[in-house]
């Protein structure tokens, strides 16, 4: 793998990291009702839009966008289980699990 390659991917995974913790600010902010959680939730939002933006400079933007939100989908599942208590269906986890198989998918055909 090239190192723009490498910059990209360690870019995305940076913006997925940065999209769950505004996904988890957004429950904590209840509804804008919290001001700091709010706050935050923004600031992680734009800091992982353009981190994505930056990503699709050296990784096709098709695999990048897919793998940040199916990423970003498989974990916020399993972060609302155990940070708020939300269920999780075996339905859900079955169809997380194809999810993350996509991912996967998507990793080996840029290969």
């Amino acid at each position: 793998m090239n190192t723009n390659a490498s910059l990209g991917w360690g870019l995305l995974i940076l913006a997925i990291a940065l999209e769950l913790s505004g996904t988890i600010l957004m429950k904590m902010s209840g509804g804008f009702t919290r001001l700091w959680p709010s706050v935050l939730m923004f600031l992680c939002y734009g800091a992982s839009f353009t981190l994505l933006n930056f990503a699709v400079k050296h990784i096709p933007l098709g695999a990048a966008y897919a793998i940040w939100s199916g990423v970003g989908i498989a974990t916020i599942g399993i972060a609302g289980h155990y940070l708020f208590g939300e269920r999780l269906k075996a339905a859900s986890l079955v169809w997380i699990g194809f999810i993350l198989i996509g991912i996967v998918g998507l990793k080996w055909s840029e290969s």
